[in-house]
């Protein structure tokens, strides 16, 4: 197996500066980061949000060798048409460094309703929208009549080659099904080791069923990054509860803080669980810092 470490950088990436883009990219790059992971939101909590699609073209453009995985897009809340064009549009720009993580949203509900999605049929309608997706990226006609969508003799090419791998967030049952079904991988986030151990199986047990096998297995993971591990879990208090109200003792642990070799440990655990691909979501002094300190997590694993 080979570990994929990177970071998740979305708020830093949007500055209107694109020589501080590029310096941090080359820094993530230079330091030995696999990848960068960015986010996806209409409207969090009161308005707040960053499209990942264009999120992550701005770092494919910006750079010339990393990858960046979407983590998790609203996948459920577009229309599979106009996420087709997009993937075929970056693929062209960047083939073969995206990766579409692809989820249903839920901490916020309103933020579903708004875009105009009812949330109580959100889960069908990210299944029909895989489905619908995953068949216009083959760049074949595509003819469809479903619940949410109906397509008569739709194409999107150029088709992306390579392929665009598409992996599923979320968890319990919905997600295993979900993956064995339409994803090429699974990408957990607020997860336990022994949890995601057995979503892992359960994902490869049921793929199985449908003659499919998923082979990317991930995990985002918040954590605070500093020498001091006292500072560590106060920054990734600080940043978490500003994000999503809730107090540190609610998501200690979920959320690891400490000096890079005591973070390092606790994702080790991940690791001997079976995941190929780890996202740190640092909480730091400074971008320059969480660059620094992931590195020397990505060190620790990869050469432990």
């Amino acid at each position: 197996m080979v570990l994929r470490v990177g970071l998740s950088v979305t708020d830093s990436l949007l500055v209107p500066d694109p020589l501080a883009r590029r310096r941090l990219l080359t820094s993530a790059a230079d330091a030995g980061l696999d990848h960068i992971t960015v986010g996806d939101h209409i409207s969090f909590h009161g308005g707040t949000g960053f499209d990942g699609m264009v999120s992550a073209t701005s770092v494919l453009a910006a750079h010339d060798t990393l990858s960046v995985v979407i983590g998790v897009y609203l996948l459920g809340l577009r229309h599979p048409m106009l996420a087709a064009r997009q993937i075929s549009t970056i693929s062209q720009l960047a083939p073969g460094r995206l990766v579409l993580g692809a989820g249903v949203g839920g901490e916020d509900r309103s933020e579903i309703s708004n875009a105009g999605v009812d949330p109580r049929t959100r889960g069908r309608r990210l299944d029909e929208t895989l489905e619908v997706l995953r068949a216009l990226l083959s760049g074949e006609e595509v003819t469809h009549t479903g619940e949410f969508f109906t397509l008569e003799r739709a194409r999107i090419l150029p088709a992306p080659q390579p392929t665009v791998p598409i992996i599923i967030g979320g968890r319990g049952d919905a997600a295993i099904r979900r993956t064995a079904k339409y994803g090429d991988g699974w990408l957990a986030i607020f997860s336990t080791p022994r949890r995601f151990a057995e979503t892992r199986t359960a994902i490869l047990k049921a793929a199985g069923r449908e003659n499919r096998t998923p082979s990317a297995f991930g995990v985002n993971v918040w954590c605070g990054l500093d020498d001091d591990a006292a500072t560590a879990d106060r920054l990734v208090g600080e940043q978490m509860h500003a994000l999503y109200r809730l107090p540190r003792d609610k998501f200690r642990h979920l959320a690891p803080a400490g000096t890079p070799e005591q973070v390092a440990e606790w994702l080790r655990a991940f690791v001997d669980a079976g995941a190929d691909n780890i996202t740190l979501v640092p909480a730091a002094t400074s971008m320059e810092a969480s660059i620094e300190h992931a590195a020397a997590v990505r060190k620790l694993l990869v050469e432990s």
